[in-house]
């Protein structure tokens, strides 16, 4: 059994769609069109029945990472926002031992707080800083090895650009 920590940093783009229910409060969904892509890792390991060693090489894709969120508008420019978020987990793997993982799905929570802009054409810009705290998964290789990821979670800064319909 191995413990580690590991961190990165990435930029995507979003769509989302929002609904007003009345003056201070919003409902909406945010989804990532394309895959939050890990960088590789290598590793040399010992082959317990061979006693060889063997290359392994993994890499993992976050796709369709979506968020249905609420919005408190606490004044005419300043918000929070709470949402649930879920994402698939796809493994690449390609182990000297011939083993694959499967693929899972880790769901979450998100809070974050915002600064709104509305310009008079029914443009708006926002900038806003989310945390994302997502719950772990246990995935088993075809070897029967159980690999666990027990906590996800990050922080994350958004700029948007929209129009008001």
């Amino acid at each position: 059994k191995e413990d580690g920590d590991a961190h990165g940093e990435a930029a995507w783009v979003s769509l989302f769609v929002e609904k007003d229910l009345g003056s201070r409060l919003a409902i909406g969904v945010d989804y990532v069109p394309h895959a939050l892509e890990s960088e590789a890792t290598e590793s040399a390991k010992t082959d317990r029945e061979t006693a060889a060693a063997v290359e392994n090489k993994i890499q993992i894709d976050f796709e369709d990472l979506t968020t249905v969120y609420l919005v408190g508008k606490v004044t005419d420019n300043l918000y929070l926002k709470a949402g649930y978020v879920e994402v698939d987990v796809i493994t690449n793997e390609n182990l000297g031992t011939g083993s694959t993982y499967g693929n899972t799905s880790i769901d979450g929570t998100m809070f974050g707080v915002g600064y709104n802009t509305a310009l008079d054409n029914g443009m708006f810009v926002r900038l806003e800083g989310n945390f994302h705290d997502f719950d772990g998964a246990s995935i088993t290789s075809s070897a029967g090895n159980v690999t666990a990821l027990d906590h996800l979670y990050g922080v994350s800064g958004k700029l948007s650009v929209g129009r008001s319909f």
